[in-house]
């Protein structure tokens, strides 16, 4: 089964990509909701959690009060690494259970929502790697609209992250959104063109025979694992 990830950066439109895939049937590991429902309560994250920050990170009704924890890590970088630790395990474990259930199902391919899929090294354990992409000014002008804030608050918080033009470099498919709604949906559908044609007759065969598909699995893990850098893309709907 070929795993590709998804990302992008804030504003960009990764989300409304993933909502076109999914309706489109095409199975979504999604890492925010997954996120959200490793520390539900009764989780053993959320048990940690609580070990690790008090009562006052929890909400009477025992769920997160992920406002209050957000204001705790925020300034400080200890604190936000040790959460980390609590829950970037749980989240990779689930993903990894998501992904293995698609296989077992007999799923051509699945794709891997992940927001910091190229900041977390998570890039290098997939099949292929797909980013929206905008402009940095388009960027910025969407996530003023969209959160109501100004320009200079807007432009910090997308100074905090690692630029979309880097994020590319990583690309082996650019989904441009820069346009319509129209023209995203074509670049979607063309991407599900590419998908079935990249998984061809071989999914079966991977399916059938694990040890093909884990061997196959592993060379394209290695592949990217030994390139070092990233691959240099075009910024286009795709290659």
């Amino acid at each position: 089964m070929l795993v590709v990830g998804l990302t992008g950066g804030i504003a960009t439109g990764k989300s409304t990509v993933s909502a076109l895939l999914k309706a489109s049937n095409v199975p979504i590991v999604d890492a925010d909701v997954i996120a959200r429902q490793v520390v539900e309560p009764g989780t053993p994250a959320l048990t940690q959690i609580r070990k690790e920050f008090g009562d006052e990170v929890l909400f009477p009704d025992g769920s997160l009060d992920r406002k209050k924890l957000g204001s705790i890590i925020f300034t400080d970088e200890t604190k936000r690494k040790k959460l980390n630790k609590i829950v970037h395990p749980a989240v990779r474990k689930e993903m990894l259970w998501q992904v293995v259930k698609y296989w077992l199902k007999g799923k051509k391919y699945c794709i891997m929502d992940v927001p910091l899929l190229i900041e977390g090294g998570l890039w290098q354990w997939v099949g292929q790697v797909v980013v929206v992409y905008c402009s940095d000014g388009l960027q910025l002008q969407r996530l003023m609209q969209r959160d109501g804030s100004s320009k200079e608050d807007a432009s910090s918080r997308l100074n905090s992250q690692l630029p979309i033009s880097e994020k590319v470099a990583y690309a082996d498919t650019v989904i441009d959104n820069s346009g319509s709604k129209q023209e995203l949906q074509a670049h979607v559908d063309n991407l599900i063109r590419r998908l079935d044609e990249r998984a061809g007759w071989s999914w079966r065969l991977k399916w059938l025979i694990p040890p093909f598909g884990l061997f196959s699995a592993f060379w394209t893990v290695m592949g990217r694992r030994l390139a070092h850098k990233p691959k240099k893309t075009s910024q286009s709907s795709s290659r």
